[in-house]
């Protein structure tokens, strides 16, 4: 998806929000008002080594990955319509709880994780392909064969739909998902002070210069996946090619695109006989 020129960034958009986020006052501000939790100080953690590379191979990134005294809180702003979000939650939930158990932590020392997400759109749909319409979702592991029973793993997930923001009874959360739906702060301070910052970070040639290095890194990583998937696809052609006997393997390294070695290389292990059980 390309990105909107440095100039027309708002607080909405991807690199903006997590800059503006950097900001630990406006981070708890904004935390405190959509999860109604106390946060006492801001730190912000980076992911532990070995799993920093596997995660960015995932195609995600945390958008702000925060670290309170007695909790960790990861922060999603989503502007467009993507797939799975619930496995998307899944997914972020496990790379924060590893990323605290390689630093030394036992189970039993593992914080209260809380997983947010804030939507430009309603992310559910009924069997009708309707949205719900609500303007918040709350997710807690609850027993299905009894509502009481908590599993009490200190994990919660909170999707937000902005859209929605009319329907949200605490002012001060109707104020902040219109300021991110609409971009206009209106007469909410905070919302106004989260303007002031998008107008700072836009005069922030720093910024700017690593807003700009962000593009390149998304084109060349979107152009590094289209070639692997090429390279996959001419592989499966390949190996169609040599099951069905369409072809020497010259003919059909010319065919798919592929280097004979490779071709070569494939009807070799076709060739192998299967392992006996």
């Amino acid at each position: 998806m390309a990105r909107k020129p440095f100039e027309e960034l708002n607080f909405a958009d991807d690199g903006m929000f997590q800059t503006v986020m950097k900001n630990p006052e406006a981070s708890a501000e904004l935390v405190e008002r959509l999860l109604g939790v106390r946060v006492k100080g801001v730190k912000y953690p980076k992911l532990e080594k070995k799993i920093a590379p596997y995660y960015a191979t995932k195609g995600v990134r945390l958008d702000v990955y925060l670290k309170d005294v007695d909790k960790i809180i990861d922060v999603e702003l989503q502007t467009y319509e993507m797939d799975a979000l619930g496995k998307r939650t899944r997914y972020y939930q496990s790379m924060v709880d590893i990323d605290s158990l390689m630093k030394g932590e036992d189970y039993s020392e593992l914080k209260d994780s809380y997983i947010l997400f804030i939507c430009k759109f309603d992310p559910f749909l009924n069997e009708k392909n309707e949205p719900h319409g609500l303007y918040r979702y709350t997710f807690r592991n609850v027993c299905e064969e009894n509502s009481s029973v908590n599993l009490d793993d200190k994990c919660l997930k909170v999707v937000y739909n902005a859209s929605a923001y009319e329907k949200a009874e605490d002012p001060k959360v109707r104020a902040l998902l219109r300021f991110i739906q609409t971009n206009e702060p209106g007469e909410d301070p905070f919302a106004k002070q989260l303007e002031d910052f998008v107008v700072k970070a836009r005069a922030n040639e720093k910024f700017k210069r690593e807003y700009l290095a962000m593009n390149l890194h998304d084109r060349d990583m979107m152009k590094i996946g289209e070639r692997k998937g090429a390279q996959e696809k001419a592989v499966e052609n390949a190996q169609n090619l040599l099951k069905m006997n369409l072809g020497n393997p010259e003919q059909i390294a010319h065919a798919v695109g592929l280097p004979l070695e490779q071709v070569l290389k494939l009807q070799k292990e076709f060739a192998q006989p299967a392992p006996a059980n």
